[in-house]
């Protein structure tokens, strides 16, 4: 039985846990709309999943004496999913869930959405569906009155509500676009809404393919054919089209947060690593004064704040040691090769500390010297921070062979006061 009902129970599980995982986050934020639309799309499906199990079929039969009852919760399941969705699309897209222009789309499909489940309940109850059919209920009573109605008025709607999404997320992946081609950068927001758009517009355009074979096979029972075999295959592709919609739904929500949170910060350790690697050639040990390794729970955001407090301390403390004239000659083998000047004071700052490391591990300056050359270091970086806000990503890129360089994330603000 388990083997049965796993196409619908496998994705109903990664969903429930789905659901369980933002528990916490729906119940500090149920007041908001979005939040609980968000849930709801994540509830919804797992319900349909578990209602459409040939296994879950026959159990709710049973324990309610009402035949067939499965295939009129997953039906009223279905619609409201198809509802939600485009509730939450309204929200995404709107300044504001509470401005009227919102609220107002949101009652009509919210209103059209309890009258679609009102008529397919009164159908339901009018028609006569004895005998118990887990799998081809659609066709088996596709010409039964009242039944035949709701069947057609249920796909009707569910390829509405697919055309719906198809149109708005299509239009709104093209307004992404040239917004962002305007712009000429994305921001964290804007990959994962076009990716999540994407993804929307192919499951939307799955589930009106989806209602159209079913119309197909209803239609061939009402010429008296049998077509059982289309209606029978869509089982795994219902399946994958849900868990489509699911994802185009969650990359949106949560993909900024990933992206700012995870994949921002690796790419800042990464980025940072040429400077790394020097700072620990330079005798700096898990066991010096100035290394703080993250614990071991750290995530990437805390581990790269680690590493570039690590590397701030450590430029400090090599300030002692650092000769203009160094830098100068850095920042001048890198004009004469033509770069632009940020990426020249870079090079001159790489050029500086690389040297520095070196007379560290020979020998120390005198005082005076130390005191002046420290000064002026100091100056150097801070001037340079002033202009630039990743100093320490162009201070590594600068000591990073040129194939890796390229690599290298810019814009993103790495560095903090030194």
């Amino acid at each position: 039985m388990i083997h049965e009902g796993a196409d619908y129970y496998v994705p109903a599980a990664v969903l429930g846990a789905a659901l369980l995982a933002k528990l916490p986050a729906l119940v500090r934020g149920w007041r908001s709309a979005t939040v609980r639309t968000v849930n709801a799309l994540l509830l919804l499906p797992c319900a349909g999943f578990i209602l459409s199990s040939p296994p879950t079929v026959t159990a709710v039969n049973r324990l309610t004496g009402i035949s067939n009852l499965s295939a009129l919760l997953v039906h009223c399941i279905m619609t409201a999913y198809a509802c939600a969705s485009l509730v939450l699309l309204d929200y995404w897209r709107a300044e504001s869930a509470d401005c009227p222009r919102t609220r107002r789309r949101v009652r009509v499909w919210k209103t059209g959405c309890c009258v679609v489940i009102a008529a397919l309940v009164g159908l339901f109850a009018l028609g006569d569906v004895p005998v118990e059919r887990p799998r081809d209920f659609d066709t088996y009573y596709a010409a039964t009155p009242f039944i035949s109605e709701m069947l057609v008025l249920y796909l009707l709607g569910y390829i509405a509500a697919g055309v719906a999404t198809t149109v708005v997320c299509w239009s709104w992946l093209l307004d992404v676009g040239r917004r962002t081609a305007r712009q000429e950068t994305k921001t964290s927001v804007d990959r994962p809404l076009q990716i999540g758009l994407l993804v929307l517009v192919v499951a939307a355009l799955a589930n009106i393919v989806f209602g159209l074979f079913k119309l197909t096979a209803i239609a061939a029972r009402w010429a008296g054919r049998d077509w059982d075999v289309l209606n029978n295959s869509l089982s795994p592709f219902m399946s994958a089209s849900g868990m489509m919609i699911g994802v185009g739904l969650l990359v949106p929500a949560y993909g900024p947060a990933l992206i700012d949170r995870v994949w921002h910060p690796l790419l800042g350790i990464r980025a940072l690593r040429p400077l790394w690697r020097l700072v620990t050639r330079s005798g700096l040990t898990p066991g010096s004064r100035m290394f703080l390794p993250p614990p071991w729970y750290a995530g990437p955001e805390q581990a790269l704040l680690y590493r570039m407090t690590t590397i701030h301390d450590w430029m400090l403390s090599l300030c002692v040691h650092c000769t203009d004239e160094a830098r100068e000659a850095g920042y001048r083998q890198a004009k004469e090769g033509g770069v632009a000047e940020r990426e020249a004071v870079a090079a001159g700052l790489a050029a500086m500390f690389t040297a520095a490391a070196e007379a560290r591990a020979r020998t120390s300056p005198p005082a005076a010297e130390s005191t002046e050359q420290g000064a002026l270091a100091v100056a150097a970086v801070r001037a340079a921070e002033a202009a630039d806000r990743d100093l320490l990503v162009s201070i590594s890129r600068a000591l990073a062979p040129a194939p890796v360089r390229a690599l290298h994330p810019r814009g993103r603000a790495l560095t903090g006061g030194t």
